[in-house]
């Protein structure tokens, strides 16, 4: 363990730890924090929200507090295992009860419905009408009117589905006031 401790500078002062101990605790810190994500599952580094951004912020304070010798390695270790600990009761709390899932992640808002802007939610969401076409168009969609549905989702990206095409309808009597054959194209 002696050697551990002298590799990693454990006990020294910030100002006296050199290349090679800095480079060797943010090997450990890397490899620890790796552990931690990977056990706070994939959701964390999937779309994120501004709750997932937060305790991204928070683990790459500590990992590096922890790399410089700013924080004692083990303690910033507990604490950063305690962020994700408490990151993956949240997830799993608002899985389990809407209310505090809507507390911590917030609600999407719909921005367009049946091709009609609503103007409130674009203000609400700081949004102005050339952001909305500029995401609509990244989405192959060219004017607004072709929007059923469009919402600002809660981890800031805006999904939206198109109406759909209008079907070509072509009626021919095939034997007037017998028959009648229904085409649709579309």
């Amino acid at each position: 363990m002696h050697i551990f401790e002298i590799a990693l500078g454990l006990g020294e002062k910030p100002e006296d730890l050199g290349m090679v101990e800095m480079a060797l605790r943010a090997v450990v810190i890397y490899l620890v924090t790796l552990v931690i994500v990977r056990l706070g599952k994939k959701r964390f580094m999937s779309r994120a929200s501004a709750f997932d951004v937060i305790v991204g912020i928070m683990l790459g304070s500590i990992a590096s507090r922890a790399i410089t010798g700013n924080a004692p390695m083990a303690p910033a270790m507990a604490a950063a295992t305690m962020t994700m600990a408490l990151h993956w009761a949240f997830s799993a709390l608002a899985v389990r009860w809407h209310a505090f899932g809507t507390l911590i992640k917030g609600h999407d808002r719909i921005l367009v419905r049946d091709g009609r802007v609503d103007e409130d939610e674009l203000r609400t969401a700081h949004m102005t009408m050339r952001d909305l076409a500029e995401e609509l168009r990244e989405k192959g969609i060219a004017d607004v009117a072709g929007v059923a549905e469009a919402r600002l989702e809660r981890d800031g990206a805006i999904s939206a589905v198109k109406k759909p095409d209008k079907a070509k309808v072509v009626t021919i009597d095939v034997a007037p006031g017998v028959q009648t054959v229904r085409l649709e194209f579309g």
